[in-house]
Parts: structure tokens; sequence; C-alpha cells
């Protein structure tokens, strides 16, 4: 799968993913990131209807990045999953 540079102010974070981000997580990690780089990138979907990513997996690994100022991060667009 392609990775792409993903905008990270332009992501939506749907709320039950927001509520999981547990800030110790969010420090170890972006200390990772500065020592590592990042190993496994974020999943992001299209949401057509409203012209926009939507956060699939990843929440800590976004948070991360926030923290460490970054603007944009590794991720792979995935479909939606259909019930």
């Amino acid at each position: 799968m392609k990775t792409y540079a993903i905008p990270v102010e332009k992501l939506y974070v749907p709320v039950k993913k927001r509520q999981e981000v547990e800030q110790d997580k969010v420090d170890t990690l972006a200390e990772d990131i500065i020592e590592n780089g990042l190993k496994v990138p974020i999943q992001v979907r299209k949401d057509e209807a409203k012209s926009r990513l939507v956060l699939v997996e990843g929440a800590h690994r976004l948070e991360a990045y926030r923290a460490l100022g970054e603007e944009h991060i590794p991720g792979i667009i995935v479909q939606a999953k259909k019930f």
C-alpha cells in the first residue's frame, strides 16, 4: 500500500478515538518517534460526503506527532468497512 503525507490538522478524529487516548502513551511514543521514527503509518479513510479524511487507526501516533509539532504524518488510505 502506498504511504501518503497526511496533514495532521486536516484529519477528523471521531469522538470515541479521542476518548481512548492516554497521555502517558503519547509521551512515550513521541520519544520513540524522535529516536527511531514512525514504524507503522496511521490508517485513514475518505469521507466523500464531507470531503475529509477520518482517522481509523493510530490515535496515539497522531497525538504524538501533534505533540512534536509535526505538520504531516505518514498514513495509508483504507476502505471504509461496510456493515
